[in-house]
């Protein structure tokens, strides 16, 4: 799956959480295996050789999960959620990679591959129709959480972005401004 699927999911994973520095944290988690795919500055050889072996097995998870409960601010729950969105992005790797792209999840212990023989390729209708369904998920969390994916980005941004929604699909008007006429009513 591409990245921004992973991150997606990472995402909509850490909603329970009061913090947005620590739904970015277990976001992060969550891409965090692809930091193997930095191996591609490398060239295409070391790429090919190295995704989905360097970061994409216990040691990347453990890593990854110990740099976000230091950073976090309710420890256990993103540390624990760290290790779900980093499996996460296993999971979903194994599904819809493409054929071909085992990942060796006890290196560098052991180089065992761990592949599916039902995987499909990354530009398959399959991660379309998921990505899609995600990104609408992303957006729905306006109208519950009043917070969306764009907060990430820029708090301020999200803040226009689920106004927007929530206007759209809540019917929600613009709180007037303060000493408005509106406010006052008509008798002032």
């Amino acid at each position: 799956m591409n990245p921004l699927v992973h991150a997606e999911f990472s995402w909509l994973a850490a909603q329970g959480l009061r913090e947005r520095r620590d739904r970015i944290l277990v976001t992060c988690a969550g891409l965090a295996p692809d930091l193997d795919g930095l191996t591609l500055l490398g060239g295409e050889e070391l790429y090919v050789r190295y995704h989905h072996v360097l970061f994409h097995g216990y040691v990347g998870a453990l890593l990854t999960a110990a740099v976000c409960m230091g950073l976090a601010r309710q420890r256990l729950r993103v540390g624990l959620l760290a290790l779900g969105t980093f499996h996460l992005h296993l999971l979903c790797d194994l599904a819809g990679s493409g054929p071909g792209w085992p990942i060796y999840y006890y290196w560098p212990t052991s180089f065992r591959e761990w592949f599916w023989q039902g995987q499909w390729n990354l530009s398959s209708w399959q991660n379309a129709v998921i990505g899609l369904i995600t990104t609408l998920a992303c957006f729905a969390c306006a109208l519950h959480w009043r917070r969306t994916f764009v907060e990430l980005l820029s708090p301020r941004w999200d803040a226009e972005v689920t106004k927007t929604l929530r206007r759209r699909f809540l019917g929600e008007r613009e709180a007037p401004a303060p000493g408005s006429a509106e406010r006052r009513g008509p008798h002032g």
